[in-house]
């Protein structure tokens, strides 16, 4: 279980986060939304020990604060949103440093069934840096996959963590990464998205924590969360939902003009 206890974050001496307290289960997805400058990116990069931060966060009852490196890279894997590489790997070179840590070190059939789940089968040979950037992201997201292959570890459960996975992708490949996350957590293991698309989010995500200049504004199931009142007021602007009548669980936000 994902536990975040009344955090505080500020990076430069300016507070970004204020008293955020938010749980995550095994076998659920969560994804984190709101505006540009929410804090959406930051909670995450707390979550998993990436930033210092006030309060508490336990992963699978683990201290993150005091947790080694290698602990926390057995039970969870992280796609941040942009991930630059200063030497020319090749695109299998790439997924294959998700071997260097966790439980997979000595699978070296993963790499390439990765690749198959994000569709770039062909790609493996091809330089990284000649990639499109959905390519790239599709490949990071391999990268952690063949971390955390198998979603329930000797440790107990392992996590996802993906920092906007579809931002750079077509229609057809975002469905698929969403997916695949859907199929991860549903296999017994933790994923955290942080997410710009509410329609993705509310057909996908068990579970939304809708944050606003830093604070959550609410957290819980999406159509608890994804309300006119709650998203208007964390976007700043009027905000009218639908819901398609032929699943009754695709959110569609609209601006209210005027």
């Amino acid at each position: 279980m994902l536990v975040v206890d009344d955090i505080s974050v500020a990076l430069s001496r300016s507070p970004v986060l204020h008293n955020i307290s938010l749980t995550a289960r095994p076998g659920t997805l969560t994804a984190i939304v709101g505006p540009n400058g929410s804090g959406k990116t930051t909670l995450m990069r707390a979550m998993t020990g990436e930033v210092a931060y006030q309060g508490k966060i336990s992963l699978n009852d683990l201290d993150v604060a005091r947790a080694r490196p290698w602990q926390l890279a057995g039970m969870r894997a992280v796609m941040a949103q942009e991930t630059q590489l200063a030497f020319p790997f090749t695109v299998l070179e790439v997924i294959q440093l998700g071997l260097t840590s966790g439980e997979n070190a000595d699978a070296r059939d993963l790499p390439l069934r990765a690749l198959a789940e994000v569709d770039l089968s062909k790609h493996a040979s091809r330089n990284y840096q000649d990639l499109s950037g959905g390519e790239r992201q599709r490949v990071q997201l391999a990268r952690a996959l063949v971390q955390v292959w198998n979603p329930i570890g000797t440790a107990g459960a392992r996590w996802l963590f993906l920092d906007e996975p579809v931002a750079s992708l077509d229609l057809g490949h975002q469905l698929q990464v969403m997916r695949l996350a859907r199929r991860f957590a549903d296999a017994g293991g933790g994923v955290i998205a942080v997410m710009h698309d509410l329609n993705l989010s509310a057909m996908f995500a068990d579970k939304v924590a809708l944050l606003a200049e830093g604070a959550l504004v609410a957290a819980g199931p999406p159509d608890a969360v994804l309300t006119d009142a709650q998203l208007s007021r964390a976007y700043g602007c009027a905000i009218r939902t639908n819901v398609m009548p032929s699943s009754g669980t695709w959110l569609l936000p609209q601006a209210v003009a005027g």
